[in-house]
């Protein structure tokens, strides 16, 4: 039985033979990525559970890729690097990853390490994140969603959209932020991707949350409290 996704991103291919059957055989379904632009792209579109993130990669740094990864999402990050230094370490730990094994490791280790980062960010049994606004309420985890006490029937995408909406209400999210977080940093500039949805949100919602829901000409939108 799968427990969880990983994705492995890392340009060397021997890490990956060795890793992909080992992360199988300890009931996680592995994902593949060995450029930044790709993790990226796959992080925002496959949700993995954790990322384990080597820092040497060939199109831009480990740190690059990490920092851009927190932008949209709070996912557990392993780093597995050659590199050392104790200033690295810190710089990643502060940048946001959670923990950092370094090459070679020992593979009961990094599972140990993968299991304790696992157990960190799952919600206790049985909780499904709610989160409410006027007469809105959303569930976080199974796409369901409720206004004024009747079912909302809501796009997977859609409610994504309005998940970061809510859960950053009061702030001004930016196109960039919003389209990587649901697109993939390759889509980062295709606002009209955006326009189409916010749209969409604006008639499912009615006039009471739709007016909340307003927009900061070239740079993003906004749901007031």
């Amino acid at each position: 039985m799968i427990t969880a996704r990983i994705l492995v991103v890392d340009d060397e291919p021997q890490i990956h033979r060795f890793l992909a059957p080992a992360l199988r055989a300890a009931g996680y379904e592995p994902l593949r990525a060995e450029r930044g632009e790709e993790a990226l792209r796959q992080a925002a579109a496959q949700a993995p559970d954790l990322v384990l993130l080597d820092l040497g990669l060939p199109d831009r740094d480990g740190q690059q890729v990490l920092a851009e990864l927190r932008t949209f999402s709070a996912v557990p990050v392993i780093v597995l690097s050659a590199r050392d230094r104790e200033a690295e370490k810190i710089t990643a730990l502060d940048a946001g990853a959670d923990d950092y094994v370094e090459k070679p490791f020992a593979l009961g280790e990094l599972l140990a390490r993968i299991r304790t980062a696992l157990r960190h960010h799952k919600p206790p049994a049985g909780q499904n994140e709610t989160l409410e606004i006027g007469g809105l309420r959303l569930l976080a985890d199974s796409f369901q969603a409720e206004l004024d006490n009747a079912p909302l029937t809501l796009t997977r995408r859609e409610h994504g959209l309005l998940l970061l909406l809510i859960r950053n209400r009061g702030r001004v999210l930016t196109h960039r932020h919003l389209l990587t977080a649901l697109w993939g940093p390759a889509h980062s500039e295709d606002v009209a991707y955006l326009r189409v949805y916010i749209g969409q949100l604006r008639r499912k919602l009615g006039p009471e949350i739709s007016a909340r829901l307003k927009t900061e000409p070239g740079i993003g939108y906004r749901l007031e409290e």
